[in-house]
C-alpha cells in the first residue's frame, strides 16, 4: 500500500477531513493534499508516523 493509499484509508476509516488529519499528524492541509494526490511523497519519518497513527487507531495498512 502506498503512502497515499494509507492516508486515504485512514481518513475514510476515521471519517476525517484532510485538514483534520493534517492537524493529527502535525503537518499542513496542503502537505496531506500533495501526499494523497501523489505530487510528493512523505519522508521516511512521516511514513513511520502515518503507519504508527494507523496502528494506534486499529486500522490495517499492510494490504
Amino acid at each position: 500500500m502506498t503512502p497515499a493509499e494509507k492516508l486515504v484509508r485512514i481518513r475514510a476509516e476515521l471519517n476525517l477531513s484532510q485538514e483534520a488529519l493534517a492537524r493529527e499528524l502535525g503537518v499542513s492541509f496542503a502537505t496531506i493534499n500533495r501526499w494523497e494526490r501523489g505530487h510528493t511523497n512523505p519522508s521516511a519519518r512521516y511514513i513511520y508516523i502515518i503507519d504508527r497513527y494507523g496502528k494506534e487507531k486499529n486500522i490495517t495498512l499492510d494490504e
